[in-house]
């Protein structure tokens, strides 16, 4: 079995001066940077557990690692069954439950892939191989909630 490895750097960014003296004293957010990446992302936590709106917080970075995962996985099936994909749009979305205790997980995340196919393409096919990319992606291979896919397929 091939292994793969990835190496991120995650520094935080949030202390305004006196560190972790309180919970209020910090703000949640921080970088995250790789090797041979060309840009920092810049994170926070969820504006519900005081974080910054603005910035991506883990949750969102899981959702959106699904849906391109999910993506990658999907348009490789397209090009090796011959239907050609000219446009692939996604708004995914994830729930989390949140327990008394303040810990939480992910109870599912539903992909809504918009695709559009060349008119020569077979549209079947292409709505049948989101099910196939499904049981491909690496990362919803790795989560222990259901990864549902509301696909829509068009003809340009």
């Amino acid at each position: 079995m091939k292994q793969h490895e990835y190496k991120t750097t995650l520094r935080w960014t949030g202390n305004r001066g006196t560190g972790t003296s309180d919970y209020r004293a910090y703000a949640r957010n921080h970088e995250i940077t790789g090797p041979l990446k060309t840009t920092t992302l810049h994170g926070s936590s969820d504006a519900h557990f005081r974080g910054d709106a603005s910035k991506y917080n883990p949750e969102d970075l899981l959702v959106a690692s699904l849906s391109a995962c999910h993506m990658l996985s999907y348009l490789h099936l397209c090009a090796v069954n011959n239907v050609v994909v000219m446009a692939y749009h996604d708004d995914a979305t994830g729930t989390m439950a949140e327990n008394p205790d303040g810990s939480g997980q992910f109870t599912e995340v539903t992909l809504h892939p918009r695709v559009t196919i060349t008119r020569e393409s077979d549209a079947a096919k292409a709505l049948h191989l989101h099910e196939d990319a499904g049981k491909l992606c690496f990362i919803a291979r790795s989560v222990n909630f259901p990864v549902h896919h509301q696909p829509l397929i068009s003809n340009s």
